[in-house]
Formats: structure tokens, sequence, C-alpha cells
């Protein structure tokens, strides 16, 4: 991941003034909390452009400088990611900065852009060298208007497959694609395997450690107000350990969550709960137990996610 064109990474911005006389927030805010956190830590910017570059993102000295002097702002989906990392070299709690970055949520526009992996997945290392690969350049324009997963677990009490459906809403013009990532159960397992797609088509596709991200390109291109409609399944090949739960990690708001999982019929679990987590640093707070019916499916739902993990997890006798 590069960034060294300081020039290309965005125009050099003029601190624009407000009525009061005052520095415009937009990068000053942003420009301010580095600057500071930058000072506290003691490091040159050159020692963090070596930090940088020992992770694989290459960013300049000259762009940090043009950062923390508010002249520039980061803007690109590889850009935003190094800030992430910055913040976990300058031991930042995560989102500190990134949160500075996102665009400012309009009086009726759902979300505010997507939550730092860091509060997803313990080690978010992966996920930002994967979404630093893609475009990511749609997020901010995208509504969720609904996310639904269906989760089936085979006789051997193994996953199967996991079909997901999202629908999204266009809140600017020219948007063309939508952003997923998932991961294996358990971090020693290959990733899952993008199978069939409907009403989209793939893009790019990677992998890191157990992830898979990849882009998926509408039917068509969107406009302000169009609505998209995509459906995906991943499968889970190879000798999987048996599975006990089914996440979801919600990088943005979403106003409908269904989660639906499938047991075999003649294999069903014994008990089974519905969990949430703010963030993946708390423990799974268990909401509520849940009843598994004589379809062998269970299912939850959730309106106005603002983020965070919400699952279900059971128990085999």
């Amino acid at each position: 991941m590069g960034i060294e064109d300081d020039e290309g990474e965005a125009p050099r911005i003029p601190r624009a003034m407000n009525a009061s006389g005052s520095h415009s927030s937009g990068v000053t805010e942003f420009s301010g909390a580095l600057r500071t956190a930058i000072q506290n830590s003691g490091l040159t910017l050159e020692s963090l452009r070596t930090r940088l570059r020992q992770r694989g993102i290459r960013v300049s000295a000259a762009t940090l400088s043009y950062w923390q002097g508010g002249r520039s702002r980061p803007q690109r989906p590889d850009s935003i990611a190094a800030v992430g990392v910055l913040e976990q070299i300058l031991e930042l709690p995560a989102g500190t900065l990134t949160d500075l970055l996102r665009p400012r949520r309009r009086r009726g526009q759902a979300g505010g852009g997507p939550l730092h992996p860091a509060r997803l997945w313990s080690d978010p290392r992966p996920v930002l060298t994967m979404l630093g690969q893609l475009d990511r350049s749609s997020d901010h324009r995208l509504e969720w208007l609904a996310v639904h997963d269906v989760y089936e677990v085979g006789a051997d009490r193994r996953p199967r497959s996991l079909v997901v459906r999202q629908v999204v809403r266009a809140s600017g013009d020219d948007v063309d694609r939508v952003v997923a990532v998932h991961r294996a159960e358990a971090e020693t397992d290959p990733p899952p395997a993008l199978g069939d797609l409907r009403h989209c088509r793939r893009g790019r596709v990677r992998h890191e450690a157990g992830f898979i991200a990849f882009e998926l390109f509408f039917d068509r291109v969107l406009a302000r107000g169009d609505t998209a409609v995509v459906e995906y399944e991943l499968g889970f090949p190879g000798d999987r350990p048996i599975t006990r739960f089914h996440e979801r990690r919600f990088r943005h708001s979403v106003k409908e969550y269904l989660a639906i999982v499938r047991f075999d019929r003649q294999v069903l679990p014994a008990r089974c709960y519905r969990y949430d987590r703010d963030t993946v640093d708390v423990p799974r707070r268990r909401t509520a137990e849940l009843w598994v019916g004589s379809s062998g499916g269970v299912h939850i739902t959730r309106s106005g996610v603002a983020g965070g993990i919400t699952g279900l997890e059971w128990e085999w006798e």
C-alpha cells in the first residue's frame, strides 16, 4: 500500500474560516488530533514513516507533515487504512483519528461511515490490508437498508454455507459497488470461499489470514435515491471444527438485520442464545434464549443497528 505521491493524496486545502473567524473543523479537528498524538509519542515523522513501512504501508514523511499541518486530508481508502495503523503505532484508542475523517451525517441520513476494524476484530491488520487494496469510495454514499443471513449447519455439526442478501440505497450519485468482509470462525481455518452471486457481479477478491474481502458490482450504476440488492453465497471448504455460533460484525449502520440458522432436523442443539457485543474487546452478553423450531431453524432480528456485533450461539448435547 503506497501513498508516496504527496501532491496526489489530496489537494492542498486552505483552512477555511467560519463566521467567527476560527478555522472550520473539517481539516483542523483531524490535523490537530494527529499533531498532538505525534508530539505526545515523541516520535519523529521519519520514525513514523519507518514503522508504517515495516507494516507494509508506504507513506512519506512529507505526507504525514501535510496531514498534521492541515495542508491535505486522507481521503483514499488506502490512506484512511494507513491512519488506522497510525492509531496503533501512536497507542491511541481505535477510532480516535479515523472517526474524524468520517463524512458528517446529514439530517435524515443513516450511518456516518464504517466502524474502524479494530473495534470488530482483535487483530485488524489483515482487514486493513485487504480494504486498502479494494475500492471503498462508495461506502459513505450508501445506506444499508437490510442485511439478511442464512447460515446452514450440517448433520456433522459443521458449517455448510452462508447466504447473504443486502439491500442498499445510494445517498449520492455514481455508486457502483459494495465491499464485504468475512472470516473463518477459527483463525487457523482457511477463509470462506465466494460462490454463487445474484443481482451483482464479482469484483476484486482478497484473502488474508483467514479473512476474505471482495467487491460486488451492482447491476447498474446508482444515482441518489436508487436501491440495489446483492446476494452471495459463502462455502466452508475443508475439515472445519464443529460450529457453535454465527455472528455478524457491523461495519456500517443497518436499518434491519435478520439472521437465520438452519440445523439438520436430526441433530439439533440443546440450547440456543442470542448475544450482543459493542466491540470485540468485551465478552459476549447473552440477551435471550431462543427456541429452535420444528423445522430446525432459529432466527433473530434487529432494527436500527448502529454498529457492533450480534450473533447466535448454541450448545450441543
